[in-house]
């Protein structure tokens, strides 16, 4: 009985183990590949999101905006805001993103919640830096977002065929609500 006791403790931490590693994937999609000959310091600044996967901690998210700026630790300030349209309230998250790699290439990990890490990469980008595609760890997570709260339909269709390419399912995309009098 106490072998089996043993056995039993050891799958449930070799499990809890896989569970917490799992959580902390910096992951890109197969088929994706992040921007190369990134500088980011241009990326830094105020970004709204134009579209994304809706998911926990987005939802109900309107007037969303991310706004990246460079860290002592030469890491980046994450600062996501929204304004949660059923509870009325803005809704606020910080966290710190980090190159996985070489600082050139635009894949990252960020984090909400230390020690859990995810994955962030610009998978799209132009060349002035004003619209970007950002997918996550895997096909569950994409973002598209614009240094303006209305992005060219050339810019949006270019994105939504890279997205389709790499494998993921746009017609899922909510296309966030961008007031231009949304305070805050």
């Amino acid at each position: 009985m106490k072998d089996s006791s043993k056995i039993g403790i050891s799958l449930a931490l070799g499990f809890l183990g896989f569970m917490l590693f799992q959580s902390c994937s910096a992951g890109i999609p197969a088929g994706a590949k992040a921007v190369e000959n990134f500088d980011a310091d241009k990326y830094l600044g105020r970004w709204y999101e134009i579209a994304r996967f809706d998911f926990r901690f987005e939802k109900n998210l309107n007037n969303v905006t991310a706004t990246y700026s460079k860290l002592e630790n030469g890491n980046i300030r994450v600062e996501n805001r929204g304004y949660d349209y059923i509870k009325e309230q803005w809704k606020e998250s910080v966290g710190e993103a980090k190159f996985v790699d070489d600082p050139n290439v635009a894949r990252l990990k960020v984090s909400f919640f230390k020690p859990i890490w995810s994955g962030y990469n610009v998978i799209d980008l132009d060349d002035d830096y004003q619209y970007a595609l950002v997918a996550g760890k895997n096909l569950d997570y994409l973002w598209i977002l614009s240094r303006e709260r209305i992005i060219p339909d050339v810019i949006k269709t270019r994105f939504i065929e890279k997205a389709k390419a790499v494998g993921y399912d746009t017609d899922k995309l909510i296309w966030v609500e961008q007031n231009p009098n949304a305070t805050k």
